[in-house]
């Protein structure tokens, strides 16, 4: 039978020694005495660790070459050693040729004292996909975050700053790229203040090129047959240093599924959160018996659709691992309009989604991850208790924040701010852009839909002992009583795309909702720091009808900020859903006609100098 650790799409080769080597450079992957001796001397103690962590809150690495992941295994078994009371770890890690499974795992088995922590790593390891993936062990406290992608491309678009480095890439003088000065510039530029780098090497170009990136450089004693190694601190002097915020309490204003995703990342982070909702937990479009996750299908392959798939994979999975959330696995995706299949072969050829994640039909494209969710255990499980309560009015002061009532009493206080609202975000953050759009839901209770859930432009999904279609798509309107011409509608929808699916429907009771979804102009969230206002307001907000696939990734990156940890997303995805950019799309739009104000007068003012006398 044929080794699957053999076959050709692998990066590695295993020599005759059994130790694994990479294709590419021809290197191995650790030291053939003993690679975990070897992480635990050049990596754990040449960052001084555990005590650099000592009386943390959060403690940041960062790792150039995660490989098999033994050295991030070295660290967790450390951490769950000495790691401070309730404090966070967070890993950053880099990878350009990811390996699979079952190539780490069968790495990995060489350490049987690590075996529990493998088990804990192989099963939440993801696929080879280019992109960003975030891994959290909550039973650690520890979150890791890994780039599939080329060094530089990966420092330039994290935005976090890291305590220690481990510099692992193959040798330099196989992999210069990873050693570059462009690279090592990233690392410094990454740095915490005091921040310290250890690597196995001690060439010539790389000490000179940290050192001239900013480090400090000393040589130490190496490990094993190699008599030296490099360990590399960041001068505090160099930067300023900002006092660690501690854990903090976050009040979060909306309890669907963007406020009960913030709260739930919140809680991850360590923060404390404190839920509001006027109506209570799911009272808005995060309401209904069912909700899909299914991605947003861009043909484009550029940051949106990045984006889109990586609010996905990262919803799916937090999906699968809450109790009583899924309720079925695929939805169909059917074309709406010519060219449609056209555009979904694009999207399933453009390397954004796992393996096997898209495939396309002869009459569309199945979407094998996709889920079919129940939101009550999710708002349940997320949010965790609801405080209910009407805040009309947020009041800053050296403090924080004072929430109010309409009569102006205060209902709590807390440090920040996540306005998770939908529509009524906009009231506490003017300037967002978002419009409301009606959305009317039906549903048969006591029937099957025998096939997979399917989308067309409208959709239909499983509910637990029904079937649930719709929804209507009305701009403007913000009415949430529902309408049985609605009703009428949604089933003439069903008919025209699953005839035999309404013919079994017709005639029995459907039972319905309405609520109100909040859109922006260019169709993208709004996940960020509120624009103009006093530090510590944050929104999420404007999903539309995605707010189950993209909210859970995008609460984790409000959560960040608010909290001060790295953000799961890549600096060109956090530019797409910054609130603030509308502000700035306003000020790019009104500049030519200033200065074509500015030239007019100016003009002007040429003509009448030249007419005096």
């Amino acid at each position: 039978m044929r080794d699957p650790a053999d076959d050709a799409e692998s990066p590695l080769d295993w020599g005759p020694d059994g130790q694994p080597r990479s294709r590419a450079f021809g290197d191995v992957y650790f030291s053939t005495t003993d690679g975990l001796a070897e992480s635990r001397a050049v990596f754990l103690a040449g960052c001084g660790l555990p005590d650099a962590w000592r009386g943390r809150g959060r403690f940041v690495v960062g790792e150039l070459g995660f490989g098999t992941g033994l050295n991030i295994l070295a660290l967790l078994g450390l951490w769950r050693r000495e790691s401070p009371p309730q404090g966070r770890l967070h890993i950053f890690s880099i990878e350009a040729d990811p390996l699979r499974a079952q190539d780490a795992a069968r790495a990995l088995a060489a350490w049987p004292e690590l075996a529990e922590l493998t088990d804990l790593l192989i099963r939440a390891w993801p696929p080879r996909t280019r992109g960003w993936r975030r891994i959290e062990l909550p039973d650690l406290r520890v979150f890791i975050d890994l780039a599939f992608m080329d060094a530089a491309q990966a420092l330039a678009g994290w935005t976090g700053r890291a305590d220690a480095w481990f510099l692992d890439g193959f040798a330099p003088a196989v992999n210069p790229g990873m050693w570059s000065p462009e690279v090592l510039g990233l690392v410094v530029a990454r740095s915490a203040p005091g921040a310290v780098a250890a690597t196995f090497t001690v060439a010539g170009a790389v000490r000179r090129g940290l050192a001239d990136a900013g480090f400090t450089v000393a040589k130490q004693p190496g490990f094993g047959r190699k008599r030296e190694r490099l360990e590399a601190r960041m001068p505090k002097a160099q930067q300023a240093a900002a006092a660690e915020p501690a854990a903090r309490r976050v009040a979060i204003i909306g309890a669907g599924i963007a406020g009960a995703a913030a709260a739930r990342a919140v809680r991850a982070l360590g923060g404390e959160a404190l839920v509001l909702d006027a109506e209570g937990p799911g009272a808005g479009a995060s309401g209904n018996p069912a909700a899909l996750v299914a991605p947003r299908l861009d043909a484009g392959g550029g940051a949106p659709a990045r984006l889109f798939a990586q609010a996905f994979s990262r919803a799916v999975r937090l999906y699968e691992d809450t109790p009583g959330a899924v309720i079925a696995r695929g939805v169909r995706q059917r074309p709406a309009r010519d060219g449609d299949l056209g555009r979904f072969q694009r999207v399933a050829d453009g390397g954004l989604f796992d393996e096997g994640a898209l495939r396309l039909t002869e009459d569309g494209l199945d979407q094998v991850q996709a889920l079919t969710v129940d939101p009550r255990p999710v708002l349940e499980a997320w949010a965790g208790e609801t405080s209910r309560a009407a805040v009309t009015t947020l009041h800053a002061d050296a403090q924080g924040w004072r929430l109010l009532d309409a009569a102006g009493r205060e209902i709590a206080r807390a440090d920040a701010v996540i306005l998770a609202a939908g529509l009524g975000s906009a009231d506490f953050a003017p300037g967002l852009e978002l419009a409301p759009v009606r959305g009317q839901a039906s549903w048969v209770v006591g029937a099957n839909l025998a096939v997979a859930a399917t989308a067309w432009g409208g959709y239909a999904a499983p509910l637990r002992g029904g079937v649930l279609f719709g929804a209507t798509h009305d701009r403007g309107e913000t009415d949430t009583a529902t309408r049985p011409q609605d009703h009428a509608r949604n089933l003439e929808g069903l008919r025209a795309a699953l005839p035999e699916l309404a013919a079994r429907l017709e005639g029995r009771p459907i039972e319905g909702r309405a609520s109100i979804r909040a859109v922006t102009p260019d169709r993208l969230p709004i996940a960020g720091a509120a624009p103009g206002a006093d530090v510590g307001l944050y929104v999420l907000s404007g999903f539309g009808s995605r707010g189950f696939a993209h909210a859970p990734l995008l609460a984790e990156h409000v959560a960040a900020l608010a909290l001060g940890a790295p953000s799961p997303l890549p600096a060109e995805a956090q530019a797409l859903v910054d609130p603030a950019r509308f502000a700035r799309r306003a000020a790019r739009r009104s500049r030519p006609r200033a200065a074509l104000k500015r030239n007019r007068m100016s003009a002007g003012e040429k003509v009448v100098r030249k007419e005096k006398p």
